[in-house]
């Protein structure tokens, strides 16, 4: 790589190509600018990727986004992939309890077209997981979180868990909807997890919007979106990317501008974005570009887990499902997404037959992510087999595993006042990715957003007039 800086045009370099470094130099060179975006990894994409497995294209783990997911929305649409990822028409989650007496037993956590909080009045009052008391209280505890302000620092060192049962949840409540919820959307248990970010989560998703949780998942390859489509965009817009290239250093010039070391050469640049993992922005700050550095170091990590099972037949009917008294949380159909129906239908005529593949989303998943695939497999097998009746019959042809060992920063209470804004002490250096100060948990929603107030830091100081394409949407 060499130095093409030459001209007196403004250069920003973002150092990182997951959601947020996409985000950040799409809106660097939407505003004018010529921006070089820097990926160690061969790909695009962070933590949201793609890969092969003989016929198949799998995900490493399963994303969702919700209707309240702005600024995701906004990035699929910048990438022209919305069409790829469509929402549902309304939130409607099949419930499975696997520990009913009678058997799996259905609920369904569904909305109406009611104005908040009577779209989920119909489907809580017949929620069967719950008694008639316990839904009271969710009741109850639900109009309590609509008056909080996640924005509020005490909110921050108070744990889901206490608030809870400082109203009135009892531990079933907890299980079949609070953590069914939060588990998914925090990667956390209610007692790990802030309630700032909890109510932050409760009230966007469930109590703001009728429509906010209705629920969008890729229908392809999630590299086809962040990687594929993310790169066409990216070239469209004029940004050279540079794969493969890691950068080792960055320091200020005398001059004001920043030099940063990558791979074999330096670029320089009037901006730097810098949307890496908060371990390796540690590693790349200069001194003093935070106050105190070492907070980033308190940032803790929380692990996913994904367990993948092709069976031979069709054994699941709906597109997902989320289990209660049981191990497993939640189940995706990813048969069409992976190309495995295509690859069926080749095997006609003495081929592979028709089958079908799950992936099994398990957050919090600190107790299994070094466990063996062969105990995971004995001890999820039998649990989908008491999900699924139909599995019993069928024949698993493949069972493999995807580990996230840093899928997410750890929601923990206190985490807010270690999250850092995008601004740094260091002119003209910005900081991005879902473990900044963009009041989200760690969620692709998050990703955007950081990238999108980096960049808008960096225009703002180089003095670029732009607008918020969230506040222009509105």
């Amino acid at each position: 790589m060499t130095d093409r800086d030459s001209t007196s045009e403004r250069h920003a370099v973002v150092v990182g190509g997951g959601i947020a470094g996409v985000t950040a130099a799409l809106r660097l060179a939407d505003a004018g600018l010529r921006v070089t975006l820097l990926e160690n990894r061969p790909r695009l994409g962070g933590l949201a990727f793609s890969f092969r497995r003989g016929e198949l294209t799998v995900d490493n783990g399963q994303h969702v986004y919700l209707r309240c997911c702005t600024a995701y929305r906004w990035f699929l649409d910048r990438v022209d992939g919305a069409r790829l990822a469509p929402l549902q028409p309304r939130l409607d989650v099949p419930v499975l309890d696997a520990a009913h007496p009678g058997g799996p037993r259905l609920g369904r956590l569904r909305r109406t077209a009611l104005p908040v909080p009577l779209h989920l009045a119909a489907s809580l009052a017949r929620y069967p997981h719950l008694s008639l008391a316990e839904r009271a209280a969710v009741g109850r505890a639900a109009f309590a979180l609509r008056g909080l302000d996640p924005a509020d620092p005490a909110l921050d060192g108070v744990d889901f868990a206490t608030w809870l049962r400082r109203h009135g949840q009892s531990a079933r409540a907890v299980e079949a909807l609070w953590d069914l919820v939060g588990v998914a959307t925090l990667n956390a248990t209610a007692p790990n997890a802030s309630m700032a970010l909890a109510a932050m989560v409760f009230r966007t998703g469930l109590l703001s919007d009728p429509g906010a949780a209705d629920i969008g998942w890729a229908r392809v390859p999630l590299g086809e979106l962040h990687d594929t489509l993310a790169r066409k965009a990216l070239d469209t817009a004029g940004v050279r990317t540079e794969l493969r290239t890691r950068v080792s250093e960055l320091t200020r010039a005398d001059d004001g501008r920043w030099n940063v070391t990558a791979g074999t050469g330096r670029l320089t640049a009037d901006a730097v974005v810098l949307a890496v993992p908060q371990r390796e922005a540690h590693a790349l700050l200069p001194e003093g570009a935070l106050d105190d550095p070492d907070r980033l170091l308190a940032i803790g990590t929380a692990p996913i887990l994904n367990l993948h099972v092709v069976y031979d037949r069709p054994v699941l009917r709906r597109p997902f499902f989320a289990a209660l008294g049981s191990p497993v949380q939640w189940v995706f159909d990813r048969t069409d997404a992976s190309g495995m129906s295509e690859a069926g239908s080749r095997g006609d005529g003495g081929g592979r037959r028709a089958g079908q593949y799950l992936a099994l989303s398990q957050s919090a998943a600190e107790d299994e992510i070094d466990t063996p695939v062969s105990v995971l497999r004995e001890r999820y097998l039998p649990e989908l087999e008491r999900l699924l009746p139909a599995t019993r019959g069928a024949e698993v042809r493949d069972f493999f595993v995807t580990r996230e060992r840093t899928a997410t920063f750890a929601p923990a209470p206190g985490v807010g006042r270690l999250r850092p804004a995008a601004r740094t002490n260091a002119p003209g250096l910005f900081l991005a990715g879902s473990w900044t100060a963009t009041g989200w948990p760690a969620t692709m929603e998050g990703a955007v957003r950081s990238g999108l107030s980096a960049a808008g830091a960096a225009l703002a100081a180089l003095g670029r007039r732009h607008e918020h394409p969230l506040e222009e949407a509105a």
